[in-house]
């Protein structure tokens, strides 16, 4: 199965899974050889069954659907973790460069105002 928009790809098989059960449980007991309130006996008891089926079939993509988002937001929060680290190291490294840039700037003007003084 694909994921598609908004689950419209799983209504549409869950849909078309239960309609064609139902069709193919009801074209098989009319061809049976029986009277007809047992043939809509077994028709109500194939479509309860049907029916089981399909809530089960809900319910683990629903699991599945809650899975997939679970994990979702755990690596996002992972990611946004690492992202405060990589952006903490970065402020660091760049305070660390205007420090430098402070010094380098100091000890130029300290060699500018000796020379003037010689001058």
């Amino acid at each position: 199965m694909t994921y598609r928009d908004n689950g419209s790809f799983f209504g549409t098989s869950f849909v078309s899974f239960v309609a064609g059960s139902m069709i193919g449980a009801g074209i098989a007991l009319l061809y049976a050889p029986q009277s007809g309130e047992r043939t809509r006996q077994e028709m109500r008891e194939k479509a309860e069954r049907t029916i089981i089926k399909a809530q089960k079939l809900e319910d683990e993509i629903k699991e599945t659907i809650s899975h997939l988002i679970e994990d979702i937001r755990l690596r996002v929060n992972q990611l946004m973790e690492e992202g405060k680290y990589l952006a903490e190291d970065k402020r660091k490294e760049i305070l660390a460069a205007i420090e430098a840039g402070k010094k380098a700037l100091e000890e130029e003007r300290k060699k500018l105002n000796s020379k003037e003084e010689k001058a």
